[in-house]
């Protein structure tokens, strides 16, 4: 029993000792310090203690607070509150929630949300990562027979890699690619130790084991992880499937297993994909051909010199944007047992990892091979970046290394042909640098990288050195012992270096405070929007934190329509055509267009002096003006004339005429509104809706109106939202090109809207 708990309770240590800001300072895993770093009100908010602007670590990886935490928390605040997370009305004027894949509503281990406080439970979910994926890849290489020193090592490379501490923070990007040993191993479990099982029981507890690990994957959140993930399990489970006689009882397992996944996962890819369809992510600016989709040949160096090309966290990166995606270090170590077990090791299992190696690199390099699914324009693939494959490479770069690490423990030949190497391609970067150092155009870039390179010299100077004593003293039983602990000492204080320097620890109170601007928008009641004059402030998605609602938003998945709508305002007139000038990030700032008003817009935020008859200042805070917007239209309201739009042209067109008309107000455009003539004539007198019930999926509000009329909701239109009057069914209609209509009869009514899943 104890030996069995070692390695784990070893993996403990090594993760809270990676963690250590957490557990001994209460500081939280995440770049918080961005949020009061880089934009207003926060700066307004700490001016006095930091007139330039708190200092923030690392301005690259903002997307923890843009988008994972604030959909993380909504998600679970749903759920807490009994209901299935289906809509977010913070963002873009209403969104779907789950739907947006990164939400992660489902995962398994939200449980900790519903145990602990949410900031501490994130940073208990943050630390589970690399752990989770110790423990996983510990068991799984020890499957494959290695010794337990060399899946040791194999262990710490996966972890802490470039691609797990580039994305750690996320939150779901990790959590997505950790389950992958676990998959492979239910899959040898099931197939290559089918004979070993002695009874049912433990057949099909592999098989769950299997599917749980998959569906978890899938639940945890980033749909192209999880696509790569998919693939590389489908080819494995097909090589080891006929590698070990196809056995008919092994597949029927699997694809049993298979089949319960798409039943247990039907509640999020089933709202996904109707996202999808109706999303602008088929025509998102994918520019391939730019410089930085594909890794630069030149990045390769970041294998062995993860900082070749400076840091962002240090402010000194020169090299292609975007550095996060270029990370593919597993340790210096590692790269020369990868090339030992790829040079001398001669098995299935080296040829299996060598051969993913080789494919995934000319998937994610400028080649021809990776450029067929952008020139194809191949569904999902053409609008994903290869370099997220990355997180294959770093896997059977781990298992190489291991592989190697296990080869030379038991013979130790050939060893000085791998290091001989890796020492041959540090001496060329030397030299390369050296002599290129002193073009002045090239001398401040290349200090970086000299400067940068003396680290990842002095650990393969060192490793080299314990391979070469233990080589050499093979009859010293001591040293030999003592080999294997010194190299993995090695290697994690290679990569927690590494790690350490990129990955931020925050204090708590960084982490979305509220200020005197947002302290005053909390406290206003009623329905209504805000927007921002500059992307300065209060940027997309922090708003849903404080249960604000806004028409910006920021989403690799957001409503085709809603991008359009957002286009024409911007360019204020009915274009909608593409490219729309944003891609995901859609910051609406037209604030004197009269379709802010419609959109419910009360409150505007500028850094500057705004002149409009229509606003009026109510506070500020710093830097920051806040402006009421007294010609706001309510959240629904009655309109005297409808026109029936042909289609989606023809519903922009008019609407933009009746804006120019300053006939918005009473007079709507509806799409598919069959037997009803243009024009149409409402006479429902003076009368407003009222507002009953507010809630993330359910509106209702009341009418009383002298004779039929139609209702407009200033909400996003959504197939899943569904109307009763009255307690009966009656029909949503695309209204003004992205809201909800009804035709609501005359007398008092009590209207529901309501979202389902179907």
């Amino acid at each position: 029993m104890k030996n069995k708990l070692f390695p784990t309770s070893l993996f403990v240590i090594i993760t809270l000792i990676f963690f250590w800001p957490f557990v001994l300072q209460n500081k939280l895993p995440i770049p918080a310090d961005t949020i009061v770093g880089m934009y207003h009100p926060y700066r307004d908010f700490y001016t006095n203690s930091y007139p330039r602007g708190v200092p923030f670590k690392n301005s690259l990886i903002t997307d923890p607070v843009r988008q994972q935490y604030p959909w993380k928390k909504l998600a679970i605040d749903q759920l807490k509150g009994g209901q299935l997370p289906l809509w977010n009305q913070y963002l873009f004027s209403g969104t779907p929630l789950i739907a947006n894949f990164q939400s992660s509503a489902f995962y398994p281990l939200n449980l900790l949300f519903f145990i602990f406080d949410f900031n501490f439970a994130w940073g208990i979910f943050i630390l589970l990562q690399p752990l989770l994926a110790l423990v996983f890849m510990y068991l799984y290489l020890q499957n494959l027979k290695l010794d337990k020193s060399a899946s040791f090592f194999g262990s710490i490379a996966f972890a802490f890699s470039g691609f797990s501490i580039a994305w750690l923070e996320w939150g779901n990007i990790v959590h997505t690619a950790l389950w992958l040993p676990l998959i492979l191993l239910s899959i040898d479990k099931i197939i290559i130790n089918v004979q070993e099982i002695k009874n049912n029981k433990q057949r099909v507890l592999w098989a769950i084991i299997f599917m749980f690990s998959f569906s978890s994957s899938f639940f945890a959140g980033h749909l192209q992880i999880f696509f790569y993930l998919f693939i590389f399990s489908l080819v494995y489970f097909v090589l080891r499937f006929f590698q070990y006689g196809r056995m008919m009882k092994s597949l029927l397992l699997v694809v049993g297993s298979c089949f319960l996944f798409l039943v247990l996962t039907f509640i999020q890819w089933f709202p996904a994909i109707r996202f999808i369809l109706l999303s602008a992510r088929e025509i998102d600016q994918v520019d391939w051909f730019k410089s930085g989709w594909f890794i630069p040949w030149q990045n390769i160096v970041q294998f062995i010199i993860p900082d070749f090309f400076g840091n962002p966290a240090t402010l000194n990166y020169w090299g292609v944007w975007n550095y996060g995606e270029f990370i593919g270090f597993t340790g210096v170590i590692t790269i020369v047992m990868a090339v030992y077990a790829l040079f001398f090791r001669r098995d299935r299992k080296t040829l299996f990892f060598g051969t993913v190696f080789f494919v995934s690199l000319l998937l994610v390099f400028p080649t021809i091979f990776a450029e067929i699914p952008f020139k194809l324009n191949i569904p999902f693939l053409s609008s994903s970046q290869p370099t997220r494959m990355i997180f294959i490479i770093d896997f059977v770069l781990s298992v190489l290394g291991a592989l190697g690490f296990d080869y030379f423990l038991k013979n130790k030949k050939k060893i000085l042909y791998p290091l001989g190497l890796v020492g041959f391609i540090f001496i060329g970067i030397w030299v390369f640098v050296l002599i290129l150092i002193k073009d002045q155009s090239l001398s401040a870039n290349l200090m970086v990288s000299k400067q940068n390179l003396i680290y990842p010299t002095l650990i393969f100077v060192v490793s080299a050195v314990a391979i070469i004593l233990a080589k050499s003293l093979t009859k010293r039983k001591k040293i030999q012992t003592t080999l294997p602990y010194i190299l993995i000492l090695i290697l994690i204080v290679d990569l927690f270096r590494f790690g350490w320097k990129f990955t931020p620890f925050v204090k708590q109170e960084y982490l979305f405070p509220k200020t005197k601007i947002l302290s005053f928008l909390i406290a206003q009641k009623g329905q209504f929007r805000i927007m921002a004059t500059d992307s300065r402030i209060l940027p997309p998605n922090f708003s849903a934190v404080y249960k604000l609602q806004t028409i910006d938003g920021y989403d690799p998945l957001y409503l085709l329509r809603y991008g359009e709508f957002a286009a024409s305002i911007s360019r204020d007139n009915p274009d909608i055509s593409v490219p729309f000038g944003f891609n995901r990030i859609i910051t609406p700032q037209n604030y004197a267009s009269q379709f802010v008003d419609l959109l419910g817009v009360k409150y505007i935020l500028s850094l500057e002096k705004l002149k409009d008859p229509k606003l009026k200042e109510v506070t500020r805070e710093g830097e920051v003006k806040l402006y009421e917007n007294l010609n706001v239209f309510p959240k629904a309201f009655f309109v005297s004339k409808t026109y029936s739009a042909k289609n989606k042209e023809d519903s922009i067109s008019t609407v933009f005429n009746l804006q120019a008309k300053n006939e918005l107000s009473t007079t709507a455009v509806v799409e598919d509104f069959k037997g009803k003539d243009v024009g149409l004539i409402w006479d429902t007198g003076e009368t407003l809706p009222v507002v009953l019930e507010y809630a993330d999926n359910r509106i209702v509000i009341k009418t009383n109106n002298q004779n039929d009329g139609f209702m407009v909701l200033t909400e996003s239109f959504y197939p899943s939202w569904h109307a009763k009057i009255d307690g009966v069914e009656t029909k949503i209609l695309r209204t003004d090109f992205i809201f909800r209509g009804v035709v609501v009869p005359r007398g008092e009514h009590i209207i529901v809207f309501y979202n389902q899943l179907f």
